[in-house]
């Protein structure tokens, strides 16, 4: 990690507010350290000195970031990186033992992160307002000039006509709703049109079902309950109590903003060939679907009947998806997981080489955390000189390879900031939390404190103080060196393979908790009839099969715990059990089950096994069809020579006994007096 790639790294002690350990910050910030007191006024020749380089510029200040900006677009020079070394290190109470993270906040920072891919949304304006009395007709009033709008009102008070009909308004109540912004579909009940005669309230004609009313907009202000999961994040669906007065005024002015082309992040990467979801109409992965909080995620069809379906319009990028996709199928775009994984490689690695011990990682958002971390910069005792923060677009995004990755680079402990109220789609980060605190403590590096959890809170004094009280618990190894390589999967698998090889563990095999994404799946050998059903749904190849031999093979590195072989087994043989095995076995094929095959007695071609005949031609013992021996016996041929063997023999499979002899009354006589006869 260490010496310069050409970048200029240009450090700020901010009016010496803070104390630069220029030593430490250069010999692990892998760039030319340059420094300043006053940056951006009496010093900010210094900057336009390197920026004349042409070389690769970061700036240690945030505060003044679209000055210097400025000054590089005017210059013609490329935008400067920026990163804050004050409020998240030099503003602290151990601001003085700041230095080597300092070195890695500007190291992470120069790791380059791939742009943003978009999904369009157009909005023409056209809105439906949904609501129940008069506050309904006064936001249209005001919306009018801005948007088409119609007005539905569900009937429930009685509200006073217009004096005019710029809008229409009808009656109705929204049953469901699909969409978003720009491509809205409400099923209404009881849509009605308003009679012309109506005086002091709107009466109504006759009423439908089922109509439809397609919409860029949503505005309700029905009070009812939303008609979307997650709503407050469903663009262009904007939902206010018609007794809030405030929150009505700004639904107003949201919706009368949402007319033109809006880009959206497109949050989620998918591969639809990695997913696990069905096979043969059997359901096997649904994690994602199960944790999606707005509905975004649904079971694909027709072509696609085998995956699920992730609508980037609709998608809120809570990352739930991507936190737990077992095969790499979700992946979580804002950044790539390698492309982040990269970073923090560098920014845990840089520290230690900077002279850093036991660091603490802090993972944190935008929204909620940059201000908590500045309020706690300000007015607090700032953050500790060991907790390292990285800012990621979503915490509940944080999958299993970074959370492995961060101790098995040198992470003491790792902490995600959540609000104190939990958020959408928490509930995959929590579950990969519990994963990797079970391979810690399989693996005899657990902790008394966990070594990774979430700090939910809006206080950053709270946090500051829940920051403080970690323990120091280094680990008694160096960390690993290994670059993140592969699917989030392979990626957590390296992280914690080389996390056994650097603690010098002799452990086989770890417990896990359910729904974790490695793991064994058993086969009761003695029930298995090699019908290979398995092998055929498998979409990771865990299972396969000889083409040489009857025989089923598995391999435990392949499998992901979605569950598809177990459905699928007719025998009902199949179990899952998660855990990580480190032991070669695991990463290449093991026999399962093999049994003789057997051969034609005609022309020698093997097929099927000799125990699956005796097992068919016992079951078929008792059948007429087969209580003749040399019938029996065709079953023993290939399908080629069962042909020509039933030729040759002149046996008709499908003849029955022979017809009983037709008799008359006479023949009965005649039978009846030749036994007398015999009798005397």
């Amino acid at each position: 990690m260490s010496g310069t790639d050409g970048r200029i790294a240009l450090v700020c002690s901010c009016e010496d507010t803070m104390r630069l350990d220029e030593r430490a910050i250069a010999r692990g910030c892998g760039a030319e350290l340059r420094t300043a007191e006053q940056l951006c006024m009496a010093q900010l020749d210094r900057f336009m000195a390197a920026l004349g380089t042409g070389r690769p510029l970061t700036v240690a200040c945030t505060a003044q970031a679209p000055l210097f900006a400025q000054e590089a677009e005017q210059a013609g020079a490329a935008t400067p990186t920026f990163v804050n070394i004050r409020e998240q290190a030099g503003w602290s109470a151990e601001g003085r033992a700041a230095g080597p993270k300092m070195a890695a906040l500007l190291a992470a920072a120069a790791e380059p992160m791939p742009p943003t891919p978009l999904v369009p949304l157009e909005s023409r304006g056209v809105t439906l307002v949904l609501g129940r009395d008069a506050v309904a007709l006064d936001a249209a009033t005001r919306l009018q000039d801005r948007l088409d709008l119609t007005v539905l009102l569900t009937g429930a008070e009685d509200v006073q006509p217009a004096h005019a009909a710029p809008f229409p308004v009808m009656q109705g109540r929204a049953r469901a709703a699909t969409g978003w912004l720009g491509a809205f579909e409400v099923t209404v009940d009881g849509a009605a049109l308003p009679r012309p005669s109506s005086r002091a309230r709107y009466d109504w004609g006759p009423s439908k079902d089922g109509a439809t009313s397609r919409a860029d907009i949503l505005l309700d202000l029905t009070g009812n309950p939303p008609l979307f999961p997650a709503h407050e994040v469903r663009q262009g669906y904007l939902r206010a109590d018609p007794a809030d007065a405030a929150a009505v005024e700004r639904a107003i002015a949201a919706a009368g903003d949402l007319v033109g082309t809006f880009d959206k992040p497109r949050f989620i990467a998918f591969e639809g060939g990695l997913c696990a979801h069905a096979r043969n109409k059997q359901h096997g992965c649904t994690r994602c679907i199960d944790l999606c909080p707005t509905g975004a995620i649904t079971s694909g069809t027709g072509p696609l009947k085998d995956q699920v379906v992730i609508s980037a319009e609709i998608c809120a990028g809570c990352g739930a998806c991507a936190a737990v996709c077992p095969t790499g199928a979700a992946t979580y775009a804002l950044p790539p997981p390698a492309a982040l994984a990269n970073r923090l490689r560098r920014l845990l690695l840089t520290y230690r080489e900077a002279g850093g011990q036991a660091p603490v990682l802090l993972v944190h958002d935008a929204a909620q955390g940059e201000p908590m971390l500045d309020a706690l910069a300000r007015h607090g005792d700032g953050l500790p000189a060991r907790v390292l923060p990285l800012q990621v677009n979503e915490p509940t995004s944080l999958d299993l390879s970074l959370i492995a990755g961060a101790v098995a680079w040198g992470a003491s402990a790792v902490r995600v900031l959540l609000p104190g109220r939990r958020t959408h789609g928490a509930e995959g980060l929590f579950r990969n939390l519990e994963t990797a605190n079970a391979a810690l403590a399989g693996l005899g590096l657990d902790h008394a404190t966990p070594r990774a959890a979430a700090i939910e809170t809006d206080d950053p004094f709270s946090l500051g103080e829940a920051l403080a009280a970690l323990p120091r618990a280094p680990f008694a190894f160096a960390p690993a060196t290994h670059q993140a390589i592969g699917t989030p999967r392979e990626m957590a698998l390296q992280a914690l393979r080389a996390l056994r090889d650097v603690a010098g563990s002799v452990v086989e095999t770890v417990t896990l908790p359910a729904l974790a994404p490695f793991g064994v799946a058993r086969v009761d050998t003695a029930g298995c009839t090699l019908c290979l059903a398995c092998t055929s749904v498998c979409p990771t190849s865990a299972f396969t099969a000889n083409p040489e031999t009857p025989q089923l093979r598995f391999l435990e590195d392949a499998c992901v715990q979605c569950g598809l072989c177990a459905a699928t087994c007719p025998e009902k043989v199949i179990t899952l059990e998660p855990r990580l095995n480190f032991s070669a076995a695991a990463a290449s094929p093991q026999v399962v089950k093999e049994e003789e095959p057997a051969a034609c007695p005609r022309c020698g071609k093997l097929f099927g096994t000799k125990a699956s005949i005796a097992r068919v031609k016992a079951k078929l013992s008792a059948h007429w069809m087969f209580a003749d021996p040399a019938r029996a016996a065709i079953l023993d041929f290939c399908e080629d020579c069962r042909i020509t063997e039933a030729t040759t023999a002149r046996i008709d499979p499908y003849a029955g006994p022979a017809r009983p002899v037709t008799k008359t009354t006479e023949d009965y006589l005649r039978e009846a007096e030749r036994k007398r006869r015999e009798e005397q």
